[in-house]
Formats: C-alpha cells, sequence, structure tokens
C-alpha cells in the first residue's frame, strides 16, 4: 500500500459515519463561535478605521491624504475580515446587516432567529467600543476620550441613508443572485467609494457609530451625534431591502415569452 492510498480501516470508517444528504444545509456554528467571531471582527474593523485615521494625522495634515489612507486601510482590513470571519459567522459586523437578516428570515428567507440577534448585536457593540480603545491605546491616545467631532448637519445624515442602503442593496443583492462569494471584494469596494462619496464618509454601522464616540481623534463622531446617525442607518436598512425587494423581485413560474 502507498502512502496515497486510503487504509481499509478509514474506508469503514467512512461508511459507518452517518453523511449528510446531498443538498442538506451543513451544521451552523455553535452561537457562541458565532458571537465571538462577530465581536472580534467589529473590534478589529474599529481599530482599523480609528487606528489608520490616528496615523494618517500624525504623518500629514492635508485633509484629502488623511481621508485616502484611513479609507484605503479600511478597504484592506474589510475585505480580510470577511474572508476570515464570514465562514462562522456571515462577517456582519454591524447591527444594521444583522437586523435585515433576522428580518428576511422572520419572512420565511435564511437569516438570523430573534436568540441570534439577541447575542449578536451586543457582541457587535461590545466589539466597536473595545476596537476604539485598543486604537487609541496602541497610540498612545487617552484610552476613552469622548468625541467632538459634531456630525449632525442635514447633509451628513441624508449620506448615512444613502451608505446604508446602498451597503444593504449589495449584501442581499448578491445573495439573491447566488454571488455572496464576492462579498469580502464587493463589501470592501462599496465602502471604500463610500467613504468618497458620500458626504457622512459611511459609517453605515450602528455599532461602528457607538465606538467611533469613544475616541476623540480623527474617525470619531460627537455621542450628540450618534443617536441621528443611527436613526438615519435604520431608514437606509429599510431603504435598502425595500431596494432589494424591488430590483430583485422573482417572475411567476410558467410565464412564457412571447417570440420576437
Amino acid at each position: 500500500m502507498t502512502a496515497t492510498e486510503p487504509a481499509a480501516s478509514d474506508a469503514i470508517v467512512a461508511d459507518t459515519v452517518p453523511q449528510p444528504a446531498p443538498g442538506a444545509t451543513p451544521p451552523r456554528t455553535p452561537l457562541i463561535a458565532r458571537a465571538a467571531a462577530e465581536l472580534v471582527g467589529t473590534a478589529a474593523l474599529v481599530a482599523v478605521v480609528v487606528g489608520s485615521g490616528i496615523q494618517a494625522t500624525e504623518l500629514t495634515d492635508d485633509v484629502a491624504l488623511q481621508l485616502l489612507a484611513n479609507s484605503t486601510a479600511t478597504v484592506f482590513g474589510l475585505g480580510v475580515l470577511i474572508t476570515l470571519l464570514g465562514p462562522v459567522s456571515g462577517a456582519h459586523f454591524n447591527p444594521a446587516v444583522t437586523l435585515a437578516e433576522w428580518w428576511t428570515a422572520r419572512r420565511g428567507g435564511a437569516g438570523v432567529t430573534a436568540r441570534e440577534l439577541a447575542v449578536h448585536v451586543p457582541a457587535q457593540i461590545a466589539g466597536a467600543i473595545g476596537g476604539a480603545i485598543l486604537a487609541d491605546a496602541m497610540f498612545g491616545e487617552p484610552l476613552v476620550k469622548w468625541s467632538t467631532h459634531d456630525r449632525s448637519a442635514g447633509n451628513l445624515l441624508l449620506g448615512e441613508v444613502v451608505a446604508t442602503a446602498g451597503l444593504i442593496l449589495l449584501i442581499f443583492g448578491l445573495a439573491k443572485s447566488d454571488r455572496l462569494r464576492f462579498a469580502p471584494v464587493a463589501v470592501a469596494s462599496y465602502i471604500g467609494a463610500a467613504y468618497w462619496f458620500t458626504s457622512s464618509t459611511s459609517f453605515a454601522n450602528p455599532a461602528v457609530t457607538i465606538g467611533r464616540a469613544f475616541t476623540d481623534t480623527f474617525a470619531g463622531i460627537a455621542p450628540s451625534s450618534v443617536a441621528g446617525f443611527i436613526a438615519m442607518q435604520l431608514i437606509g436598512a429599510v431603504v435598502g431591502l425595500a431596494l432589494v425587494a424591488v430590483i430583485f423581485m422573482r417572475g411567476k413560474s410558467g410565464e412564457g415569452q412571447q417570440a420576437a
């Protein structure tokens, strides 16, 4: 027997172990593992956003270069995190995405349950706060210092609606068209673009918004602006789901196409 040939005992074991039926849903990752992935992933994402913002302001006074550095680091960091943790928890790192998935599951689609929602969202928020504190610690900033960066202007709130609606449309559109394998590149690319084409620089994430209130640095947001941003993000999530329902509407089975 060569090293590449299976042993007879291995074949016997394989025959006696129950195998999943073709097309069956694979076993889900334990909830504690998914919650840990959401906490660690959100913490790492916020650490990337806040840390790269601090680094950028230390290297240059040019605001455009600061934003370029911040957005570039976020694109790469987010893509890596989705690739790594997507198979565990879906790599939401975002209560708006988790809520949207729960809503679609509630209406008969695949997604998180109410119990999972109740675990994932606090994990995301805790991770975001921890990530901001970690970034401040790495750069010698006060561990917790409320941001003084006011972002309450109406045009910024509109930017959050647009940014979040686009994100939800992208994620659930990919799911509807069976292209979620492209999520790491697509989602990271969208967020990188939205840094620049939205007035708010695309927070698009309630947990990240809360976490960024804990740091008075380039990426911070004043606590007084947090509630408005989160409200607009939730509205954006609703708009995004509505767009998914319209754009990815399935035709009735049996409808024939008229010959040209």
